[in-house]
């Protein structure tokens, strides 16, 4: 099920910016400022939306009790006052490895290399797994909290 809108409203590119930043720049080793920057411009097409669906699942499935109304309301009593707090720092492995290398793809940032790697069937496989498992670190940073 597409994720409501209302959720985009809440979950705006800002917002998921600030939520997946320390996690982008530590594992480019960039300060906080550049990764803000770059995840900016991979969330500006199709990327957001995708990362949106992703969360939206995994918020869902994790609060069986709530309606799709409840749900909402309580990633806007996380985002309160402080919308843009950033996100806890990601423990890296294989998932979030691929969607790093997507950002960094729809950044321009990646080489030829790992845009043919990203292309194969695997790397489809491998890039699918990477959203989902960052759509649930942003459910989690989404709903903690109130």
């Amino acid at each position: 099920m597409p994720y409501p809108p209302r959720l985009a409203h809440l979950a705006t590119r800002a917002v998921v910016v600030a939520k997946l930043m320390p996690t982008y720049a530590q594992a480019h080793n960039i300060d906080e400022e550049e990764a803000s920057q770059r995840l900016s411009t991979a969330l500006a097409g199709r990327m957001l939306p995708t990362l949106l669906d992703a969360a939206w699942d995994a918020i869902r499935g994790k609060a069986k009790r709530l309606t799709d109304d409840g749900l909402l309301e309580k990633v806007a009593a996380t985002l309160g006052d402080r919308p843009l707090r950033p996100g806890k720092v990601a423990t890296l492995n294989p998932a979030w490895s691929a969607f790093l290398v997507l950002a960094d793809l729809e950044v321009g940032t990646a080489g030829d290399a790992a845009r043919r790697v990203m292309e194969t069937e695997e790397g489809r496989r491998r890039g699918a797994e990477g959203v989902a498992e960052v759509g649930r670190f942003l459910a989690a940073e989404l709903t903690r909290g109130k």
